[in-house]
């Protein structure tokens, strides 16, 4: 079972193996998409590559993962979730597929430690006490061995 800790911070600061990017299903070229939140943070301080390797994968289903570098951040990859639809709103099926999905990435790859946000809190729309509480759930159902950083963002 996994060790889980909640923060509030920045999911940037966090010294894990992998972080969790809260995505979209990236229908839309990723060039034409003006990153919002975490992704916006991610792209200014990792670059473009993660983005472009994710695109090269094409759509992820909703609640899917994706594995890519991580660009000039210093962690061993970013695991990229489709946590909110098309139509930017995020939902319980959504949240705990992308949880459940991240840490499957996780475990597979032999990483250590993740940290994730508030899948679908943000541009989302869902409530950050419930969102919370559903990866909570998700983790504590996991096969996935290391630690699980959650990370409320500190406005």
């Amino acid at each position: 079972m996994p060790t889980v800790r909640v923060v509030t911070g920045d999911l940037l600061d966090q010294e894990v193996d992998v972080i969790v990017n809260a995505w979209n299903r990236n229908v839309v070229p990723w060039w034409l998409l003006i990153p919002q939140g975490v992704s916006r943070a991610i792209k200014r301080r990792a670059g473009y590559e993660p983005f472009r390797e994710l695109a090269r994968h094409g759509p992820i289903p909703l609640g899917g993962a994706v594995l890519t570098g991580a660009g000039r951040l210093p962690y061993r990859g970013i695991i990229h979730v489709a946590g909110i639809s098309m139509f930017w709103r995020s939902s319980e099926r959504s949240i705990r597929g992308s949880a459940k999905s991240a840490l499957a990435l996780a475990a597979e790859h032999g990483f250590s430690s993740v940290a994730m946000p508030l899948i679908g809190a943000g541009t989302g729309g869902g409530d950050e006490g419930t969102v919370q509480g559903l990866i909570e759930d998700e983790v504590g159902k996991s096969t996935y061995s290391g630690a699980v950083v959650i990370v409320r963002y500190s406005h």
